[in-house]
């Protein structure tokens, strides 16, 4: 298991969490990507396999960070969403592989033709397509 951040704080806008770690590394996540990535079900899918795309996630925000015995944080997003736990080792790996996760997702976006935010509203309340979609 991975060590526990030195820190975790929600910036006062609520668009990041601000962590830092013991040996230096420090990271501020957007509440777009961490809950396009979220741990939960929903987004992972229950059987393995390519995550869902999550759609229309630009403005979201934390609205609470809770502490989950010593080793996650659960997160509630102002839509709602609020399954999955954060443990240290996803959150280290959320700030390590930061760029490259959101590059990986604005590909998909593109490949669906939905990286216009005006594509993704147009589909209405749908804001998770399987991995086929």
């Amino acid at each position: 298991m991975a060590d526990a951040p030195k820190k975790i704080r929600l910036t006062r806008d609520r668009q990041n969490l601000e962590i830092s770690f013991a040996d230096g590394c420090d990271a501020a996540l957007s509440a777009e990507y961490l809950r396009v990535f979220s741990p939960s079900a929903e987004v992972r899918g229950h059987g393995g396999g390519e995550m869902m795309l999550v759609l229309g996630k630009q403005d979201v925000r934390i609205e609470k960070v809770e502490p989950v015995g010593r080793y996650a944080v659960k997160l509630t997003f102002s839509d709602g969403h609020d399954s999955g736990l954060y443990d240290w080792g996803l959150l280290r790996e959320l700030a390590d592989r930061r760029e490259e996760n959101m590059q990986y997702y604005r590909k998909r976006l593109a490949d669906a033709g939905l990286d216009d935010p005006k594509k993704q509203a147009a589909l209405g309340g749908y804001d998770v397509l399987s991995p086929k979609s």
